[in-house]
Parts: C-alpha cells; structure tokens; sequence
C-alpha cells in the first residue's frame, strides 16, 4: 500500500518511509532503508530511507503480501501488524480528541460554490468558499483520504483509501449519503461521466499486485475492473465531454503510463505524450484537451488524443501538486479560467489562471494537501 506523504510526528502510525526511486526500483532497489524504527522492545516499527528525494511511506502490513517471509520473521514475537485499512495506532487520548472532532458545515455553505481539499497529515476534507476562500466546513473520519472528484450535481466523492472505500457527499453536506466499497483495492482518484453519471476510481495497487480501474455503473453496487497490460500503477483519471476514461499511471518499469479507456469499450488504448513526465499527476477534461499534470514538476499538459501537447500550464511556485481542479466552467464571476493546485510540500492550495499558468493569485494554507476538487 503506497502511502504519498511524510510520516506525521504527532500520529504513532506504524508505516515504513521510503523515496520514490526506492519504490519505482522495487523493495530493496539501489537505495538500502537505514536505520530501523523500533517500539522500545525491540519490535519493528518502522524504516527509514535517506535520500534527496521526496520521503515517501507505505504500511508496514503491506509486507505481508509483497515480502510474506520478511514479515512473518520480522514480527515473530511481536504484536500482530497492523491490518490493512488500519494505519495508525492512536493513544487513547487521541483516539477520544479524535471522536470529537466531529464534521461541521456553515449553514450559508450550501449557497456558495465551494472548494474540498483533502488532507493527508490531519485525515481530513477542508471546504472553503470558493469566492472568499474561508474555510466553511471540515468532514472528518477519513482513514488517509486521496483524490476528490464531484458531478454536475455538486455531490463530491472522496477516495478514502485506507478503508477501500468511495464516500460520496451532498454539496455542502456534513454526512455521507452514500459509500462504495473497493475491496481489496487501494484507491488514488475518481471522476464522474457528466453523461452516464458513471463513477471511475483509480486503484493503485491491490491486495495481490498491480492495479486496476473501477467502474461503477451509475456510482452504485460493485464495480467492473480494468487493467491495461502496460499500466502497473494507476493514479488519476478523467472523463471527457463524450464518455471517454483518460488514465495516467506507472508502468511496471516505473515509466509514465497514459491509456484512454473508450466509451463503451472493454479495452484500453495506449497514448504516448510527447513530453517527460516525472511523476503522473492529476487528468481532468478542460472543454478542449485532456489535461495531465506533472506532480513533480507543478506543471499541467494540455494534450489531444494522440498524445501531441499542444500547450503547458506552469503552476509556478507549487510544491508537489498531486491533483488539480480546473474550475474555469464554474463560478466564473469570481475567478475566470481557473486552475486550483493542491501543493502538498507547499502546504497549500492556490489559485492560478488556466491555461496560462504562472504565479499563483491566492494561496491557502492547508497542512500537506493531497486531492482537490470544486463543488457548485
């Protein structure tokens, strides 16, 4: 189970820290993981990996799948790992301050366009006013939520990937009013079909290997799976205005992957970008081309179906941007061809203006900021 974010020191999680070339060139890659963690009694509890690259974690119970014999070695005479979905083990004191933190939303909220921005160090969904960018509402409970999407409608889907699970709101709600279950599935991103109302969640990893993509007809019931023999991970997707899936990933040898699932097909269609890619970041339909972000770089690509990119949205100053939310077709009184950015090193969201790119026009403070989406 990848886990994107650092290790929060004011959680007791037991997870395993690692760069990512550690993870693109497997376990135990170039890079060796030094020094272990331990609880105290010589259990482990954790490793840590130095490098000049971005930290990156995964649950320490995900050695029970990838490395069954290191785990059961490892943990022999020791508490049981964690299980999956679990990640972290919170003192009592904690767990009581966490019980009553409870969701809340401003009775106004539901008049204004609003802006959900998923939180990986807190595990929680901030909304703030897209107008006035105030923080209006916080929905809490989440265990690691990911990507955030939402339907013509203002409902919002939040990927909650330690439980498995897709938790759909009403626009401005406090309460689920509906969950999904991913079974054995890591979940990363989701989008809605404006036509179908289809709901398409990208699963990084599973249970027992590589990834997939789940459909969900009509966001109900038990999803459809997909996989593209040349995608090992999958991270973001997109719908375009016609039904058509546009994914980006990572293929079994840590290279970029983007595939287009067309409408009504069982099969995936290969695209080749004409740019580098360092790491796949979020996909969204703009109205022209399909957007793909870089999440090392802080940049967006505007390519067509061919892969040819026709132009590129420099999110100047981000740190980390996993997802973006290209709000230029709502609330056009307030911020006309608009890109928000996620930036998770920076610790923040920002405003930008899409296509063109550039500095930021208003930056929001939000501790390690991973999935972003806009809601009218």
């Amino acid at each position: 189970m990848v886990v994107d974010g650092r290790l929060a020191q004011r959680k007791r999680t037991v997870q395993i820290e690692y760069n990512q070339s550690f993870h693109r060139g497997g376990l135990f890659g170039a890079e060796r993981a030094a020094p272990y963690v331990n609880d105290g009694t010589g259990c482990l509890l954790g490793i840590r990996t130095t490098s000049a690259k971005k930290p990156r974690m995964i649950r320490l119970a995900i050695l029970r799948y990838v490395l069954p014999a290191f785990a059961a070695a490892t943990f022999a005479g020791c508490a049981s790992p964690m299980p999956i979905g679990t990640p972290s083990i919170p003192s009592p004191k904690a767990a009581s301050a966490r019980a009553a933190h409870a969701s809340w939303m401003k009775p106004t909220a539901k008049g204004d366009a609003l802006v959900y921005v998923s939180s990986l160090l807190d595990n929680d969904v901030y909304v703030y006013s897209y107008a006035t960018q105030q923080l209006v509402g916080t929905l809490t409970g989440f265990s690691t939520p990911y990507g955030l999407c939402s339907d013509k409608n203002g409902n919002v889907w939040i990927v909650n990937d330690g439980a498995s699970q897709l938790v759909k709101y009403a626009h401005g709600g406090t309460s689920p009013i509906a969950t999904l279950s991913d079974p054995s599935e890591f979940p990363e991103g989701c989008a809605v079909d404006p036509k179908t109302g289809n709901l398409a969640v990208t699963n990084f990893y599973s249970q027992t290997g590589g990834g997939s993509v789940a459909i969900y007809a009509k966001a109900k019931g038990s999803p459809a799976l997909y996989t593209d023999p040349n995608v090992a991970e999958y991270r973001f997707c997109g719908y375009d205005n016609k039904g058509n899936l546009f994914v980006d990933g990572a293929s079994s040898g840590s290279q970029f992957a983007f595939a287009e699932l067309p409408k009504g097909s069982k099969a995936f269609t290969d695209i080749t970008l004409d740019k580098n890619v360092g790491w796949p970041g979020g996909v969204q339909w703009d109205g022209q081309y399909v957007a793909v972000g870089d999440t090392d770089a802080g940049v967006i690509y505007r390519t067509d179906t061919t892969g040819t990119v026709a132009g590129t949205a420099d999110l100047a100053g981000a740190k980390y941007v996993n997802q973006f939310w290209i709000a230029a077709s709502a609330a056009k009184k307030h911020h006309k061809d608009t890109v928000l950015g996620a930036s998770q090193d920076g610790n923040s969201f920002a405003y930008y203006a899409y296509p063109k790119g550039g500095g930021p026009t208003i930056t929001v403070d939000v501790d390690e900021p991973f999935g972003i989406t806009l809601s009218k």
